[in-house]
């Protein structure tokens, strides 16, 4: 059964706010390890969740404006942003679902560590290795289990026109 524009576009809104509250809540409430050179956000799990729905990418990018924001680095909250929209955009266009997790691996990877780079004057190549382990931590640690069990449920969780 087809859900009627009206309808799917709410949901859409709504399923977009309720990811990036969730993003901005893991994100704030581990702090010491979401932010910095040696970084794990465990938010970033949830980028894996544009190849279920597309109210992720909008979700997360918003998600991700808010928890820069809150720690206040303006370079962050641009390109920091940036990088997980356009992660966001090329996870949703992956072909398989072990692909999902690479984009924000790789464009976070590079572009948090230019930004610190940048902001703190940390050295790039290595900064840069330190966010990308952080990132495969997150997505392929924590992510990419998610993935797998939600794609079990996927029409249950995300409706059946995601």
């Amino acid at each position: 059964m087809k859900i009627p524009w009206e309808r799917r576009k709410t949901r859409l809104i709504v399923e977009a706010a309720v990811l990036g509250a969730i993003y901005v809540a893991i994100t704030i409430l581990l702090a010491p390890i979401s932010y910095g050179q040696i970084q794990v956000r465990v938010a970033e799990a949830l980028t894996v969740l544009p190849y279920l729905t597309p109210s992720a990418v909008p979700g997360l990018f918003v998600g991700c404006i808010i928890a820069n924001i809150y720690q206040g680095n303006l370079m962050d909250i641009i390109f920091g942003s940036l990088a997980s929209l356009i992660a966001a955009v090329l996870s949703r266009k992956m072909p398989k679902s072990w692909l999902v997790p690479l984009p924000p691996v790789i464009v976070n990877g590079l572009v948090i560590g230019w930004v610190l780079h940048v902001v703190e004057g940390l050295p790039y190549w290595l900064t840069v290795g330190t966010v990308t382990l952080g990132q495969v931590a997150a997505c392929y640690g924590l992510g990419y289990p998610l993935l797998l069990v939600l794609q079990k449920y996927k029409h249950k969780i995300f409706g059946t026109d995601s």
